[in-house]
């Protein structure tokens, strides 16, 4: 019988399934939506999707790089272990060069990109499936440059860490250097102007009642405060920081010998920001023993 895409849309908000194996399973079942249900759930289908609500917090970056474009992007797994399997890897790996090539808005439009198997969505639920774990695109950043700019791409303990640079002039492996940088010190701000004014008022507060509370001279606390202050930018601004293999010299001067000066930087970190959920494994294992 011939399947419509009302019935396809259905089964795929109550399975969670893509839209491919939605159709599969109406066709396979004459329409009737309990038994594609249930041939979903035989093929471990629907199973997967009921994953969507596991808290994945590890996982891989990854940085793909075409010409004047970069995509930096971040994919979730529920384990390390899962992280480093070769679907997994696969996944990552397919999902940094359609993004560099389609170059999406968002994550939205992102899991809407047509791929070989229908949407980028329906392949991550189906490497969800191979993987036994929630698979998920956490985010993504689309990077371009001008002809004369240089890309700094680096990944660190595997792509626990990315580091995407764009340097004014100089070269690649000048932009990688300060890639490795940013990986290793993770930087806030590119210079001490992107600090908002609000934020630099705050440290001064908290400067001013630590260097009170130590004890020094009222009229000499002003001058403290501002060298401190300095200092704490130095540390959290990449254009000011000692650069990490030339610590004679900060990362901005380093540039700069290279006949380069610094415009952009992303770093992502795996999992940062994330509650990750604390599990009791021998609760887990006797939940799964009685269900």
């Amino acid at each position: 019988m011939a399947i419509s895409a009302k019935q396809v849309m259905e089964l795929r908000k109550k399975s969670g399934a893509g839209i491919m194996d939605a159709k599969k399973a109406l066709v396979a079942s004459d329409g009737d939506m309990d038994k594609a249900m249930d041939f979903l759930r035989e093929k471990g289908i629907a199973k997967a999707a009921k994953k969507s609500d596991r808290i994945a917090a590890e996982g891989l970056t990854d940085i793909e790089v075409a010409d004047n474009t970069a995509a930096i992007v971040e994919l979730n797994s529920e384990t390390d272990f899962v992280a480093a399997s070769d679907p997994f890897k696969a996944a990552l790996k397919d999902i940094a060069g359609l993004l560099v090539e389609k170059q999406p808005a968002d994550v939205e439009t992102a899991l809407a990109l047509e791929t070989a198997n229908g949407t980028l969505k329906d392949d991550l639920i189906s490497t969800t499936q191979k993987t036994g774990e929630k698979v998920s695109l956490r985010r993504f950043a689309i990077v371009n440059k001008e002809d004369g700019d240089s890309f700094g791409a680096y990944l660190h303990q595997g792509g626990r860490i990315a580091a995407l640079v764009v340097l004014e002039g100089a070269d690649e492996t000048t932009a990688k250097d300060v890639a490795m940088h940013v990986a290793a010190v993770n930087p806030e701000f590119m210079t001490r102007e992107d600090v908002s004014a609000d934020r630099i008022e705050h440290e001064k507060k908290i400067f001013t009642e630590e260097t009170l509370n130590e004890g020094k001279p009222e009229k000499i606390v002003p001058k403290i405060v501002e060298g401190r202050l300095n200092k704490f930018l130095s540390q959290i601004c990449l254009a000011d920081q000692d650069f990490v293999k030339d610590p004679d010299q900060t990362v901005a001067q380093y540039v700069a010998s290279k006949g380069g000066k610094l415009k952009s930087f992303i770093r992502y970190e795996v999992g940062e920001g994330i509650e990750k959920k604390e599990t009791n494994l021998a609760q887990e294992i006797s939940e799964q023993l009685n269900k």
